[in-house]
């Protein structure tokens, strides 16, 4: 399955020769069951086009395109696209536009102030509390300015991703969580080198990720590891001191040995990573740890039989939260 990515914004007609035009605020797409006719299907891609152009305009008429509203909007529209276009048979593209709608009319009207919540449309699960939680942080961080569209388009990718998890489970909620994750490192990024931001208390965060029931090194996904790594060389590369580092362990919800050993074994899974961060040129006494064993749960997977599906799906929780507290490093 191709899976878009959220980069930058795009500011651009979604697809091929879509018709332009102008569109009401609250436009209905055609319901899926009646999408059985090019001229349906040509009609609901004028109202995307005609959308598209409302955005544009917006930004022709000087509201920035790293504004927070209208990243928001224009991802609630990319979304609603992604989804119409893989034939989604539920409320979802219809909702996502809607939302896409009522933030283009605020901005259109000038309403202030426009609102910053994230409706869970369609009834989409709420995954990854953790992702949730940092970006929360930054809109209350003078860093915001710098980081508002990658925080925007992340918080719907979320909403974007809850839905698939829905639909169709922890295999196509996968890629999207992917995306959220990736788009709030680049926030978190973003909201420290932004200019005229104090250096203090700043902090990066990754989650390194283990398989069922292991915590040797290499039982660690790679993915989570390069998470880390790029941690890292985000520290190098804007010229911070690591000033202290504090590890969490976690073990998932799955108690088939007991609660006891579900702590243990997040004990485990902290001082696997500790042992890599050393290796990293990271000071040992720098780094703490603590553990939790399966006490904090960021992902449920409620409804999903036992078995490999399961397990796979409560991967988030298989954790070592790694946080790292930093400071720019004073000149010679």
């Amino acid at each position: 399955m191709k899976t878009k990515t959220q980069s930058q914004l795009r500011l651009i007609p979604l697809s091929l020769a879509l018709l332009a035009g102008t569109v009401a605020a609250q436009s209905q797409l055609t319901p899926q069951a009646a999408r059985i006719s090019d001229e349906s299907i040509y009609r609901d891609h004028g109202t995307y086009q005609a959308t598209q152009d409302r955005i544009q305009a917006l930004n022709d008429a000087g509201r920035p395109v790293r504004d927070y509203h209208l990243s928001k909007a224009q991802c609630w529209l990319d979304v609603s696209f992604h989804e119409y276009s893989r034939n989604d048979r539920s409320e979802f593209p219809q909702a996502a536009l809607s939302e896409s709608e009522k933030l283009i009319v605020g901005m259109e009207s000038g309403a202030s102030p426009l609102p910053t919540d994230t409706p869970l449309v369609n009834g989409a699960a709420r995954l990854r509390e953790d992702l949730w939680k940092r970006l929360s942080v930054i809109h209350g961080t003078p860093g915001f300015t710098c980081a508002q569209q990658k925080v925007a388009c992340g918080e719907v990718e979320l909403v974007h991703a809850g839905n698939e998890f829905n639909q169709q489970q922890w295999r196509h909620a996968k890629p999207y969580l992917q995306i959220a994750e990736d788009l709030t490192n680049e926030a978190e990024a973003l909201a420290r080198s932004c200019a005229g931001v104090p250096a203090q208390n700043m902090e990066l965060t990754a989650n390194v990720l283990f398989d069922f029931d292991r915590d040797q090194r290499k039982d660690i996904r790679t993915h989570s590891l390069q998470t880390l790594d790029d941690a890292l060389a985000r520290i190098a590369k804007e010229g911070l001191k690591i000033t202290s580092v504090h590890l969490t362990g976690h073990a998932d919800r799955l108690q088939g040995r007991g609660v006891e050993y579900n702590r243990k074994l997040s004990e485990r899974r902290a001082l696997t990573v500790r042992q890599y961060l050393v290796e990293r040129g990271v000071a040992p006494d720098s780094i703490r740890y603590d553990y939790r064993g399966d006490a904090e749960q960021v992902q449920q997977c409620d409804g999903i039989k036992a078995g490999a599906a399961l397990q796979e799906c409560l991967l988030p929780n298989r954790r070592v939260q790694v946080q790292i507290a930093v400071e720019k490093a004073r000149s010679e």
